[in-house]
This record gives C-alpha cells, structure tokens and sequence, in this order.
C-alpha cells in the first residue's frame, strides 16, 4: 500500500484537471500560452499517474479494472469480479 500522502497527492491533482479542463482547452485552441503558463501545474493531465484504486499501487496497473494485478487476482479467486476465472489447462 501507497503512503497516505502519495495517494492525497494524486486525489488533488485529479480534482485539478477536472476543475482546469474546460480552461486550458480554451486557452489552447485561442494558442494564449502565456495564459497557460500561469495556470497551476498539477492542473495538467500528463502529471497524472495510473495508480489501484485501492492500495495506490503505481505499478501492475490495469486500466479495464482500474486496480493493481495483486488486487485483481486476489478479488478474481475470491469470485468478487464477475466472468474471470483463473487460467488452467
């Protein structure tokens, strides 16, 4: 599991790019630059990083679940995600 810090963090930058997204997409398509510049940084979307839902876990990460592979295989043997099932052959 993340720190809890990490994981507040990367909660603010979220809320960030949802509350500028609209704003720097204007700013963009107008090209005012220097406009954008003044906007803060962590209201980019490239400062985001796909962390699990759950533990933080920046790595492993899967984007159709939103969660780490730890998790996804943890919750997919305990039958919690509906039509996976472990591989046997």
């Amino acid at each position: 599991m993340s720190k809890k810090s990490i994981i507040a963090r990367q909660r603010k930058r979220e809320r960030m790019v949802a509350k500028y997204a609209e704003k720097r997409k204007m700013l963009k398509e107008q090209g005012l630059w220097e406009e954008l510049d003044k906007l803060p940084k962590n209201s980019s979307r490239v400062r985001l990083k796909n962390r699990c839902q759950i533990t933080g876990r920046p790595r492993g990460y899967f984007r159709k679940f939103g969660i780490s592979r730890i998790k996804l295989r943890e919750m997919a043997l305990n039958g919690i995600i509906p039509g996976i099932t472990k591989a046997s052959w």
